[in-house]
């Protein structure tokens, strides 16, 4: 008489859930390593937090080079850089990026253009 036990061991592993895992970890660094700003400037301090609800970021750096959305940009023709950035948003809202060494002078130029036009803008500001 041959008896045989029912509770074989099966040697084969399943690599299909381990292959879940990798894939879901490479999605989930992939979007937390997102950096959105890429230009490196040294904000001043300020207590209190604002919402980052804006539409184009506008920088500004110690030389006085202009940047919108990083993309460098000549002071003469920021009007038409955030009017074309800008063009069909419902509120456009601007996010100014002015570091700490840049004239105040240079800012008000942006809040300016911007209060000319009818833009919010929200200046960026480094946590205390």
């Amino acid at each position: 008489m041959k008896l045989q036990g029912r509770n074989k061991v099966n040697p084969e592993f399943s690599m299909s859930s381990m292959t879940d895992i990798v894939f879901l970890l490479l999605i989930f660094f992939m979007l937390t390593a997102n950096a959105p700003n890429a230009l490196d400037l040294l904000l001043p301090k300020a207590k209190g937090q604002s919402t980052n609800t804006q539409s184009v970021t506008v920088s500004i750096d110690g030389s006085l080079m202009y940047y919108v959305n990083q993309e460098a940009v000549a002071k003469e023709s920021l009007p038409g850089a955030l009017s074309a950035a800008l063009e069909g948003q419902s509120d456009p809202t601007i996010l100014l990026r002015a570091e700490e060494s840049v004239a105040i002078k240079e800012a008000v130029y942006v809040m300016d253009l911007a209060q000319r036009n009818k833009y919010k803008v929200i200046l960026a500001v480094r946590p205390q």
